[in-house]
């Protein structure tokens, strides 16, 4: 599967199966954590086998079953962590739907005492990305237009629309999706708008994007993580 389809075929998951993922999986998620984390700084665990932090009223309230597999995201907090989390993190997700996972982007719905990943000195959680076998596959959410988040004038190249429509498909708070492209010559600028956890969202849609349009047809400005 590739990326591209990875994208399209994702959609958040609250309800896993009690199947056991593979120790090929689970070496290959390990593997692509660690690159991230030694690229972006970030400190990603997986933890697997572990039931307790889904097993709270809060997962209950959020809807959350059978979840015995997570990522949390950890990292020091600085210029663009957020982002950082937004966008590394959808790297893990995107592979894990590749190997034939599901997934869902929790950031209050579970029990953060109980759950098992270490948080250094001047380090901080952001969220956890649960995984597993899901019962369902998720459903599609409504998405904005594509000119309701692109800013460009003139022609827009193909490059740019495609990384557009990548980018409306990312998971976003609330379906919120308040995040807006914009093209100035070769040089794409992306904000986040104001919103929970619109930096976090940023990120994943920037990573979204750089699939679609490709990294050698564009720069990102000098002000964001890449």
């Amino acid at each position: 599967m590739e990326l591209t389809e990875a994208i399209e075929k994702r959609h958040s998951v609250r309800a896993y199966t009690d199947e056991r993922i593979e120790d090929e999986a689970r070496e290959e998620l390990e593997r692509l954590i660690e690159a991230c984390n030694r690229e972006s700084g970030l400190h990603m665990q997986p933890v697997w086998d572990e039931p307790e932090a889904f097993d709270g009223w809060m997962a209950h309230y959020g809807k959350f079953s059978g979840v015995r597999n997570y990522v949390a995201i950890v990292g020091k907090r600085g210029a663009q962590w957020e982002e950082k989390c937004g966008y590394y993190g959808e790297e893990v997700v995107l592979r894990a739907q590749q190997l034939g996972l599901n997934s869902c982007w929790v950031a209050m719905t579970y029990s953060k005492g109980k759950a098992r990943f270490e948080v250094r000195e001047n380090e901080k959680l952001c969220l956890v990305i649960a995984l597993g076998y899901g019962k369902t596959q998720g459903t599609e959410h409504r998405s904005k237009r594509p000119e309701d988040v692109m800013r460009a004038g003139g022609a827009v190249p193909a490059w740019f629309q495609e990384g557009i429509r990548l980018a409306l498909l990312a998971p976003t708070a609330m379906n919120q999706q308040k995040f807006t492209f914009a093209l100035e010559g070769d040089t794409v600028r992306a904000k986040a708008g104001l919103g929970f956890y619109s930096r976090i969202d940023l990120g994943i849609a920037k990573c979204h994007f750089e699939i679609g349009a490709k990294k050698e047809s564009f720069v990102w400005a000098k002000d964001g993580i890449k």
